[in-house]
């Protein structure tokens, strides 16, 4: 009966054996394609997993240096704005010293340019005193000529230069 019978959907061992080989087929198929296919392709959804992962760490690693760089920046930044203003206050202190210094250094040249000047204006007068004294002694013997000329015995000379010396008087030869 066998031979005559009819399964259903036509199942006989040869479709079974067949359905059976395919199966292994397909499953040895299936691991050739893992091993050639699959495989490469998680290998290669893997790597590009990992190079994902080391560009965003990166990313981070170059956003948290930039943004140490960029304190550093602004600290320095924060520092020289202190230094300019250290720089300049110095500059200052060192420009008020220098101004008093050249005062000083110019009171000290116009006291020196006053005291030559002084000298010069004794030595002026000194000069001046001598003139008058030599006008006085030619005035005294012009005098002394007219009275010799008019006959005048020496105690009128005398007389006479005393009175002359006594109306100049003592001012005019200590100034």
């Amino acid at each position: 009966m066998l031979a005559s019978q009819t399964f259903l959907f036509n199942l006989d061992a040869q479709l079974l054996f067949s359905t059976l080989l395919m199966a292994a087929a397909i499953f040895v198929l299936f691991l050739l394609m893992s091993y050639l296919l699959f495989n490469p392709a998680k290998k290669l959804l893997a790597d590009r997993q990992e190079r994902i992962a080391k560009d965003i760490s990166d990313a981070k690693e170059a956003s948290e240096s930039a943004e140490a760089l960029k304190a550093e920046y602004e600290s320095k930044l924060k520092n020289i704005e202190k230094e300019a203003e250290v720089i300049l206050s110095e500059a200052r202190q060192k420009a008020l010293k220098n101004e008093a210094r050249i005062i000083e250094e110019a009171k000290a040249e116009a006291h020196r340019i006053i005291k030559h000047a002084q000298e010069e204006a004794e030595l002026e007068k000194k000069h001046a005193m001598d003139d008058v004294k030599q006008e006085i002694i030619a005035v005294a013997s012009l005098m002394a000529q007219k009275v010799v000329s008019a006959s005048i015995d020496t105690t009128i000379q005398d007389t006479l230069v005393e009175e002359t010396l006594k109306e100049m008087g003592d001012s005019t030869w200590l100034s």
